[in-house]
């Protein structure tokens, strides 16, 4: 097939969004609801990745699994938060989906709504039991994310529900020290507003102080003596 995204049939036509011959493949073979392409990856996959809510819908009521993992251990519930589709989320967590799953990098879906700024998904995921502390292999934190991305609303609802701004990663850095870095001057002093400690050290001995560009520091050190 031109332009194919799998090595298998039933997972391209979840891809291009084709729910009629899907159907009639599926109810004359049921097996092929769950078949695993080249990526262990399943039409509840592609159909999420694409954002055919059609399909998530008529698979979910076939009875398909919810958080089937592919090759990198993403659940569709990772690929829809990632993709910034909302009503399949919804529909995924309605059905029991893992909010806390997490992949080959130890991300859950609250990591990537967090850094790809999905704000709505990531109001969805915490209502229903997502961990605002999860850390990933390199032991970030959706709000290490969002704070160096800079999604000031992300870091304002992680904050909301109770997110630590003190945690530190690999490297010693809190999500004070990446915003810092990363120039997102609302966003630092949002945390320092809300329990983030200018000077806490990472793994180079610098403070979130020293590595504040511009007067930067001196408005964190402004907020911290009232």
């Amino acid at each position: 097939m031109d332009g194919a995204v799998s090595n298998v049939e039933i997972c391209n036509l979840a891809y291009t969004g084709d729910l009629e011959q899907l159907k009639a493949l599926i109810l004359s073979n049921k097996s092929l609801a769950t078949k695993t392409d080249q990526d262990n990856r399943t039409v509840l996959h592609w159909s999420c990745s694409a954002g055919h809510k059609d399909i998530v819908d008529f698979l979910l009521n076939l009875g398909v699994p919810v958080d089937p993992k592919d090759d990198v251990s993403w659940t569709p519930l990772h690929i829809a938060a990632s993709a910034g589709r909302e009503e399949i989320v919804k529909v995924l967590i309605g059905k029991g989906a893992q909010v806390n799953a997490i992949n080959q990098n130890g991300c859950s879906p609250l990591h990537y709504a967090a850094s790809r700024n999905r704000y709505e998904i990531a109001c969805m995921l915490l209502e229903n039991g997502a961990d605002p502390n999860i850390t990933d292999n390199i032991h970030s934190t959706p709000l290490h994310r969002a704070s160096a991305k800079g999604n000031i609303r992300l870091v304002q609802l992680l904050l909301k529900h109770n997110a630590s701004t003190n945690l530190q990663d690999l490297e010693g850095n809190t999500p004070l020290h990446l915003a810092c870095d990363e120039e997102r001057a609302e966003e630092a002093k949002l945390l320092v507003e809300n329990g983030a400690s200018i000077y806490i050290e990472n793994k180079e001995e610098k403070t979130p102080l020293q590595m504040a560009k511009g007067g930067l520091g001196l408005q964190l050190r402004r907020i911290i003596e009232g």
